[in-house]
């Protein structure tokens, strides 16, 4: 088999020649990408229902805007912490099991929130936390076939992509700071038979 080389910790970014509904104009922050598959949450669909709706200890630490995301179409009804920790950044390669309790690296300053864990654990080290509900999840081989077909820009993500306070934007705000043609994929227009 060959061996797949990880992109934990980058962006997918949907290309306009995207069909799937659930992935137009999507973010998606990969947590996990390795032979066995991927999983990653959108990072841009906000839903109008409010984290401490759904997990109240949780909502003062939640990121503006303070609502949960639909991070995918898969196991909606799981809930799936991200948060920035500030500082972690340089850490990842020697002490990769350094960071506060009940948060787990996936790469640099991001990572996994144990939701069971006490809020109190993280509120002096998060800088950020968003609340998804659901993941995008690729079996074995998938997500690089998704690749070869064109479906997605692969790109560097920012710790601020994360807890975007204006998500709906996130799409072309991430096309626009890459140092390449993609910069012009963010002018592509919503609908294009209207051109």
């Amino acid at each position: 088999m060959t061996e797949v080389s990880s992109l934990t910790g980058r962006l997918l970014v949907a290309t306009p020649a995207l069909a799937d509904p659930n992935f137009d104009r999507a973010v998606v922050l990969l947590l996990d990408h390795d032979e066995e598959g991927s999983l990653g949450v959108v990072l841009n669909r906000p839903t109008p229902v409010g984290v401490g709706d759904i997990l109240e200890s949780w909502a003062s630490l939640a990121g503006e805007p303070g609502v949960v995301f639909q991070g995918g179409p898969v196991s909606l009804d799981s809930a799936l912490g991200v948060a920035v920790v500030p500082g972690e950044s340089g850490r990842e390669s020697a002490h990769s099991e350094d960071g506060p309790l009940g948060w787990r690296r996936v790469h640099g300053a991001i990572g996994l929130v144990d939701l069971e864990a006490p809020p109190e654990l993280l509120a002096a080290a998060v800088g950020s936390l968003r609340i998804f509900a659901g993941y995008a999840g690729w079996g074995p081989g998938q997500l690089e076939d998704e690749l070869s077909d064109g479906a997605w820009y692969v790109v560097e993500s920012e710790p601020g992509d994360v807890s975007s306070p204006a998500p709906e934007r996130l799409w072309r705000a991430v096309l626009r700071r890459q140092r390449s043609e993609l910069a012009m994929v963010a002018t592509y227009p919503d609908d294009p038979s209207l051109n």
